[in-house]
C-alpha cells in the first residue's frame, strides 16, 4: 500500500505543479504552505536561487518578486532548471553571487547536508536571506536517499555553525498533522486514479482529513513538541 501511495501521490504532484491544490496533498503539505510560502515570499529579492528545487513547484510564487530565479538540482525534473549538479558542491556558482536562497526539505535527503549548507553560504552576498525547511517527524521517503531528521536545536546549530545568523524558525504541523498525512497517502493511492472519484477524493481529504488535523494540532500542543516540521529564515 505504501508502494502505491507513493506513486499516486507523484501523480498527483505533478497534476499540481505550480497549483495551490498541491497544499491539499496532506495536512503536511498544507502546513508547509501555510507556514512557508509567505515567509519565502516575505524574503525573496533581488537574484534567488532555489536549492534543491525538484520540479520547480514554487517558481510561479517567487518569479515575479525578484530579479532573477534560478534553480538547481540533481537531475532535470524539469527542463528549465539552471544547473545540474550536487548541491553539497555548486563548484559551478560563483562566491556571493545570490541575493536570496530557498532550500525546501531538502537536507534530509544529503550524505552531507552541513556541507550543502556551508555552500548555501558561500554563493549569498552578506546579508543575504536563506529560507529553508525541513521534517522532523516524516516515514522514511525516497529512499534510499533519506538520511536525517532536524530538532529545533539542530537546525539552529547546523545553521549558527555555517555562519548563519537565525532570524526565526517556526513550527510546521505536528502528530496529528504526520498521522493524517498517512490516511490521506492511503486515500489517495487507493482512489485518486479513478477519474471519476477525483474531486470526491480532493474534498474528502481536504475537509475530513487535512482541516480537522490542523486544527488539532493547533489546540493540543502549546509547547510545539511534536512538530512535524520547521521551516526557518537566516541571514548571512
Amino acid at each position: 500500500m505504501i508502494q502505491s501511495s507513493k506513486i499516486t501521490s507523484k501523480n498527483f504532484l505533478k497534476e499540481t505543479v505550480g497549483n495551490d491544490k498541491r497544499k491539499y496533498l496532506s495536512a503536511i503539505n498544507y502546513s508547509q504552505y501555510v507556514v512557508t510560502l509567505p515567509l519565502i515570499l516575505k524574503y525573496a529579492d533581488g537574484n534567488m536561487i532555489d536549492v534543491g528545487c525538484g520540479d520547480l513547484h514554487y517558481r510561479k510564487y517567487i518569479e515575479k518578486k525578484v530579479k532573477k530565479y534560478d534553480s538547481i538540482d540533481f537531475s532535470r525534473k524539469d527542463k528549465d532548471i539552471t544547473y545540474i549538479g550536487d548541491v553539497q558542491n555548486m563548484e559551478m556558482i560563483s562566491d556571493q553571487f545570490y541575493d536570496s536562497a530557498i532550500c525546501l526539505e531538502v537536507l534530509e535527503h544529503l550524505r552531507n547536508p552541513f556541507k550543502a549548507v556551508s555552500e548555501i553560504y558561500r554563493i549569498l552576498k552578506k546579508d543575504g536571506i536563506l529560507v529553508l525547511s525541513v521534517p522532523h517527524m516524516s516515514r522514511l521517503h525516497e529512499e534510499p536517499y533519506d538520511f536525517f531528521r532536524f530538532t529545533k536545536y539542530g537546525l539552529k546549530s547546523t545553521l549558527e555553525d555555517a555562519g548563519f545568523k537565525i532570524i526565526e524558525i517556526q513550527t510546521r504541523g505536528g502528530l496529528f498533522s504526520f498521522i493524517g498525512h498517512q490516511v490521506s497517502s492511503v486515500l489517495i493511492s487507493s482512489f485518486y486514479h479513478i477519474p471519476v472519484m477525483k474531486n470526491i477524493i480532493y474534498y474528502i481529504n481536504k475537509f475530513f482529513i487535512i482541516y480537522p488535523c490542523v486544527i488539532l494540532d493547533r489546540i493540543s500542543d502549546g509547547k510545539k513538541r511534536l512538530a512535524a516540521g520547521y521551516t526557518c529564515v537566516v541571514k548571512k
